[in-house]
């Protein structure tokens, strides 16, 4: 499966920030993949007012790793927790 990558930055509810990559399979509208990341933030407790589209933007396309399809044909998405997110689920 091939997918595209949405570098996306939020705001906590405490106020730091969370770098998270929003995967999506390839030709999923930007303004989706935004909704994706807002839908991941609210849950973990997080406001989906904390994303913003100006902070989800698309940087690459790949093929996905087996994982990483597998979860994208179940729920649409994956996200990759990078910077001052929560443990990974």
């Amino acid at each position: 499966m091939k997918i595209d990558v949405y570098d996306s930055f939020a705001t906590s509810n405490q106020g730091r920030l969370m770098h998270f990559d929003v995967f999506v399979e390839s030709g999923t509208s930007a303004q989706q993949a935004l909704a994706y990341g807002q839908q991941w933030l609210l849950s973990i407790g997080e406001s989906s007012a904390g994303l913003k589209q100006s902070h989800c933007n698309f940087c690459h396309s790949e093929a996905a790793n087996p994982e990483v399809a597998h979860h994208i044909k179940n729920h649409g998405y994956f996200i990759l927790q990078m910077e001052g997110c929560p443990a990974p689920y």
